[in-house]
Formats: C-alpha cells, sequence, structure tokens
C-alpha cells in the first residue's frame, strides 16, 4: 500500500520537472538568439558604412542571402539529421564566423563567412522553429493544457525577447563607436570583439538546451533512401504551393517584405542617417527602430485573430510604409542640427512599424492558409524574402536612392493589391474551410 501511494507523487515530481525543463529551454533558446543576433543585426546594419571599399559590405550580404535562399530549400532535411539542438549549436558557428569576419574585413574573409552563413542561418531558423514547437507539445502534454495555445506563447515570449535585439546591440553600437576627424571612425575593432563574445555567450547558452524526443527528433534516424525521398516530397511541396492561387497572390508581398528589410540595413543607413548622423549615429538610429519593431510587433500580435483582423492591420502597415517612402521621396535633404537628427529618427520609428506587422502577419497568414502545409508554405516565405533581400544588396551600390524609392513603392503597390484581391476573392472559401 505504501508504493502505491508514493507511486503518484513520483509521476507528478517527474511531471514538474519535465514542465519546468521545456520553460525553461524557451527562455534559454530566447536568451541565446537574442545574444547571436544583437551581434549580427548591429553588424549587418553597419555594413553598407564602414565596408564602402569595392562595396564589399553590400555585396558580401547580397551573397549571404543568396546562399541562404538556395540552402533554405533543403534546410529542413539536415535538420531532420542532425536533430534540433545539434542544428542550432551548428548553426551558430555561421554567424560567429561572420561577426569574427568584420575584424580584418576583406574579400578573402567576408565572402567565404557570407557564404558559409547562408547555409548557417537556414538551419538555425528550421532549428528553433522545430525545437520550440516540440517543446510547446511536450509542455502542453505535460499540463494536459490545449496545444494551439501554448504554441502560441511559447512564441510569444521568443519573439518578444528576439525583437529587441536590434535594441541591445545598437544601443552597443552607439556607446563603442565615435566619429573622427576627417570621416574616419573608431571603436571598431573593439566593437567586433565584443560581438564575437556575445555570440560565443549564445553559443554556450545553446548548449544547455534539452534533447528533444518528439517525433521530429526521431526524423534524424531516416536512411538515405528515406532522405532522397524527403527530397522529391520538399521539392514537389514548394512546386504544388505555387500552383494555389493564393500563395502566388501572397508571394509579392512577402517579396516586399524582404525588400524593406533590407532597404533599411543598406540604403537607410547609408542614405539618410549616416549623412547627419554619422556612422556611430546608425546604432541609435537602429536602436529606436528596433523598439518601434519589437512593440508593433507584441501589439500587432496580440490584436490577431484571423483574415480579415491581418487585413485590416496588414493595411495600417502599408499605409505607414507608403506615407515614409513618398516623403523621403518628394522632401528628402540633408539638414543640420536637430532637425537632422529627428528626422531619421522618425523615419526609423516608423519604418519599424510596418517591419513589425509584416513580420507576425504573414506568418499568421501562411500558418492559417496552408495549415496542411506548413513546411513548404515557410519554405517559400524564406525562399521569397531571401531573394528579394539579396537583390537590393546586389543593386544598391549602382543605383540611386531614389530609384530604389520608386522601385520600392511599386512593389508595396502591386502587393497590396495582390493581397487585398486575395482578401476579398479568397476569403469565403477559406471560412468555408475553416468551418
Amino acid at each position: 500500500m505504501a508504493m502505491d501511494e508514493e507511486a503518484p507523487l513520483v509521476e507528478i515530481s517527474k511531471n514538474e520537472n519535465s514542465i519546468v525543463n521545456h520553460e525553461k529551454d524557451v527562455y534559454i533558446l530566447s536568451s541565446a538568439f537574442l545574444l547571436i543576433f544583437l551581434a549580427y543585426g548591429a553588424a549587418q546594419n553597419l555594413e553598407s558604412t564602414i565596408n564602402t571599399e569595392g562595396n564589399l559590405g553590400t555585396i558580401s550580404l547580397g551573397i549571404l542571402y543568396l546562399s541562404f535562399m538556395f540552402c533554405s530549400i533543403f534546410a529542413s532535411l539536415v535538420v531532420r539529421k542532425l536533430g534540433s539542438k545539434n542544428a542550432l549549436i551548428l548553426g551558430t558557428s555561421g554567424y560567429w564566423l561572420f561577426v569574427a569576419a568584420n575584424l580584418m574585413p576583406n574579400w578573402y574573409t567576408m565572402v567565404p563567412a557570407s557564404l558559409y552563413l547562408g547555409f548557417a542561418a537556414s538551419i538555425i531558423w528550421v532549428g528553433q522553429g522545430t525545437y520550440l514547437t516540440s517543446a510547446a507539445r511536450s509542455h502542453a502534454n505535460d499540463h494536459i493544457l490545449n496545444e494551439a495555445v501554448i504554441i502560441g506563447k511559447f512564441n510569444g515570449v521568443f519573439w518578444g525577447m528576439f525583437a529587441s535585439h536590434q535594441f541591445v546591440g545598437n544601443l552597443i553600437t552607439l556607446a563603442l563607436m565615435r566619429d573622427e576627424e576627417g570621416g574616419s571612425t573608431s571603436g571598431t575593432t573593439v566593437l567586433f570583439l565584443v560581438f564575437v563574445c556575445t555570440v560565443t555567450l549564445g553559443a554556450v547558452l545553446m548548449c544547455f538546451l534539452s534533447k528533444r524526443a518528439g517525433k521530429e527528433e526521431a526524423r534524424q534516424q531516416d536512411s538515405s533512401a528515406s532522405s532522397v525521398s524527403s527530397v522529391a516530397t520538399l521539392l514537389k511541396s514548394i512546386i504544388t504551393l505555387l500552383q494555389d492561387i493564393r500563395m502566388l497572390l501572397i508571394i509579392p508581398l512577402i517579396a516586399y517584405s524582404g525588400l524593406q528589410q533590407a532597404f533599411v540595413w543598406a540604403e537607410f543607413t547609408k542614405y539618410i542617417v549616416q549623412p547627419t548622423m554619422g556612422e556611430s549615429g546608425v546604432g541609435g538610429a537602429m536602436a529606436v527602430y528596433g523598439v518601434f519593431d519589437a512593440i508593433c510587433s507584441l501589439v500587432a500580435g496580440h490584436f490577431t485573430f484571423g483574415l480579415s483582423s491581418i487585413s485590416i492591420i496588414v493595411s495600417g502597415g502599408a499605409l505607414v510604409q507608403g506615407a515614409v517612402l513618398v516623403w523621403i521621396l518628394l522632401a528628402h535633404s540633408v539638414t543640420a542640427g536637430a532637425l537632422g537628427i529627428l528626422y531619421p529618427l522618425l523615419v526609423a520609428a516608423l519604418w519599424g512599424i510596418g517591419d513589425g506587422v509584416l513580420n507576425t502577419q504573414l506568418s499568421a497568414l501562411l500558418g492559417i492558409l496552408f495549415k496542411d502545409d506548413l513546411e513548404g508554405a515557410f519554405a517559400q516565405l524564406k525562399l521569397w524574402q531571401s531573394f528579394a533581400i539579396a537583390i537590393v544588396f546586389f543593386l544598391a551600390p549602382y543605383i540611386s536612392l531614389q530609384t530604389m524609392l520608386v522601385i520600392m513603392f511599386v512593389a508595396l503597390c502591386f502587393s497590396a493589391l495582390g493581397f487585398l484581391f486575395l482578401t476579398l476573392k479568397v476569403e469565403r472559401a477559406f471560412s468555408y474551410r475553416a468551418a
């Protein structure tokens, strides 16, 4: 009888420990990504302003996102083979190498680092999604809770912490970099040494993650024949989605989301921030961008309940960014004094609002419309985003700011029309399926 009374206590104790571990893993994962991306995000913002010889910075980023685009197609197969924890740890090595390459930036360090980071980025993001979902499912099972609610809660914790990386990383940039006479900048070496240390700490944190034992991890035992089959299945899924009218109408918006991200990383910092605030001011402007991006991401996510709410929120974000593009196109000029500082900060804040809207709503939209093929849908997201980002980085050195603004505005109008057509013509079919 004593044995029977003790058994439930032992079982409860095991479940409590398991629950604590799942939540702990989410915070470890979120903290690791914050440390890694505060370094990478700030470094990326500086590429077009500090590595200007031969347009090394922008071309390196273009190579990076082309590599990211191609590797995203097969990243899920690599993660299945390694397991999500091992994929996360391996993925950090690409960010460490890229940041370290900026200590001695030249074509022989930056180009190989960019190519490798494209691969590393593809597997770290697939690993992140797989790991977080597995942790949420295990947590829901231990608690006997609604799985969808826990997945949403865990994603809220992760993206809330992750979104703050622009703010933290760029504050460090602002504190360590100084503009000197003659246009040179001091503190760059110290800055990237600090960033190497933060990426290293993030990689170490990844090692403390628990190993997931769900269905996702079991896939790594697949045979090579199964892997070949998986490649064929994945490619078939991507091609099938390209025949779906809903995906065809969303792709322009996905591509625009990549364009507007690359614009703020390259064009905005180079042509709007640097002339008035200097290279050291890039950190401050991007910190403002990061704060508004994070706040808007959290708010937009809170008010997302379905296709109707997504339509309203995306339309609002598109109007904000459209107004900013027209404002810069018609009224931009390099201004001295307080107005010269206020202008880029205001543009950064408004652009962050638009980016926060697109990031949250695109993910929600794909999750709602393509819940039977999430892997293929999110492969499309990364593929088209990376392609658009790469295009901006390759074109940026050869076209003017005004030309880029016109391209952005046309792309925004085209993507908004496609999205509104989707909302008006496909919502009825979607509502029928959801019911």
